[in-house]
């Protein structure tokens, strides 16, 4: 079984590890195949769905061998002709042996069955959500040759201020960039063009100029950036030091205080991504996170690649599924506006250069683990690259609060360490305790210090 691939259970992203996605690649064309998986799938506690594509339309046939196989691996030295070739032969030679699923035959089994690439779908015995989830995203897509255009609004008056967020309008080049969108949208002579944008005003006022009927979505809006809307980054480091240091160490998780995460934003556009499966032409005028998101899945990049993509103003993205990809092009319709792009930080794991004092007083009175306790938030690992003082590996860990002896604590003064309330402070002597038996009275999080990695830190 070497063909199986088990991956991390997500929606159409990595968001959890709890259950494992095992994908089986392989034609499994017959029913003693299929057996075999399922036998493999029950002795290991698994669940099985499989997913037929059959197709005897002979015109779908051809244009897909041009426009799927001959850009596939197995044809990368071979001229087009002998590509076609090759494929047809290899068609001919399954259907010699191809025993296809049956809806009375195969009952018991559960799968959906794709005939002529939409054109029609029979789903059995869908067992549970994964399987729902999977149904739809299927019976959403399309392979009609589309376009979907993707750009943000105009620069906005908060965009030249330096502030994150808010609802404000377009600068006078915010919007000579709506008229020339509008421009280079009529030049591309998209009868059937739909237009998407947020329910912000930036947005819709870019929409304006371009002149085509258009279609406001909630999930569109910006990420929602809490306490910190219509801030600059400096006034946020300034007012929330800790909240600045914490997104700069997992940008992609980190939920701004009474606001979203990318990782929420992602969960919010799903319903987006699903309706642009479905729809041919589309242009989305929508903001910095938001164009992030929709590029990170048409593109498939990581959690971490996510939140620093580079999605200028001013500029369209012209995206075209192709097979096996996306191909991208870029245009820039040559009006000047600010760059609102934050770079990743070079030392993106400072977060305790704001206990140095702290910290370098857990290390003078020689102890191995120190925790501070702090404001509520979800339980989630942090790195640290290494010890300013010794030069040691670190980690970072924020820990929900457990139950334990109250015994275990050394609480001292309570702090305020670079403007970070410390609600109490502990020190355990070597050898460290382990952190589920540490709790703090009154607290609801624990952050946690620690030389080397830190067993059962995610737990």
């Amino acid at each position: 079984m070497s063909g199986w691939k088990f991956l991390p259970q997500y929606s159409w992203w990595e968001s959890s590890v709890d259950e494992a996605l095992g994908v089986f690649d392989a034609t499994n064309t017959t029913r003693e195949r299929r057996e075999t998986i399922n036998r493999f799938a029950e002795q290991n506690g698994f669940k099985v769905f499989f997913v037929e594509s059959v197709c005897e339309d002979p015109d779908v046939i051809a244009e897909n061998i041009v426009q799927v196989k001959l850009g596939s691996p197995d044809y990368t030295h071979c001229n087009t002709e002998q590509a076609v070739e090759d494929f047809m032969k290899r068609i001919k030679c399954y259907e010699n042996s191809y025993q296809p699923l049956d809806e009375e035959l195969d009952r018991e089994l559960s799968f959906i069955k794709i005939i002529d690439v939409g054109r029609r779908y029979l789903v059995n015995r869908v067992q549970d959500h994964i399987q729902s989830r999977i149904v739809y995203y299927l019976m959403n897509i399309h392979i009609t040759p589309r376009s979907i255009y993707l750009c943000r609004h105009g620069e906005s008056d908060l965009n030249v201020k330096g502030r994150i967020g808010g609802d404000s309008g377009l600068t006078f080049r915010g919007k000579e960039f709506a008229r020339c969108l509008g421009q280079f949208i009529h030049k591309q002579g998209i009868s059937d063009l739909k237009v998407w944008t947020s329910q912000m005003k930036r947005t819709i006022q870019t929409a304006e100029a371009v002149g085509v009927p258009y279609e406001q979505w909630k999930a569109l809006n910006e990420i929602d950036a809490g306490v910190c809307e219509e801030l600059m980054y400096e006034e946020i480091q300034q007012r929330y030091p800790l909240e600045f240091a914490l997104r700069d160490q997992d940008k992609y998780r980190y939920r701004y205080p009474k606001g979203e995460s990318y990782e929420d934003l992602v969960q919010r556009l799903e319903p987006v991504i699903m309706e642009l499966e479905r729809q041919e032409n589309v242009l989305v005028i929508c903001h910095q996170a938001v164009m992030r998101c929709l590029l990170a899945y048409f593109l498939d990049k990581t959690a971490e690649e996510l939140p620093y993509l580079k999605c200028p103003l001013h500029s369209v993205l012209k995206l075209t599924p192709v097979a096996y990809g996306c191909k991208v092009e870029s245009i820039f319709l040559k009006v000047d506006a600010v760059n609102t792009h934050r770079e990743r930080p070079e030392d993106m794991f400072d977060v305790i250069t704001w206990l140095p004092q702290f910290y370098a007083e857990a290390y003078a009175a020689n102890k191995m683990l120190t925790c501070t306790g702090l404001r509520r938030t979800p339980c989630r690992p942090y790195r640290l690259t290494s010890d300013p003082v010794f030069g040691r590996p670190l980690s970072l860990v924020l820990l929900p609060v457990l139950q334990g002896s109250p015994d275990l604590l050394a609480p001292q003064k309570q702090k305020d360490f670079w403007g970070i309330p410390c609600l109490s402070t502990l020190s355990l002597n070597s050898p460290p305790l382990s952190v589920a038996t540490v709790v703090i009275p009154d607290c609801t999080a624990l952050f946690v210090l620690a030389p080397g990695p830190t067993q059962g830190s995610t737990h």
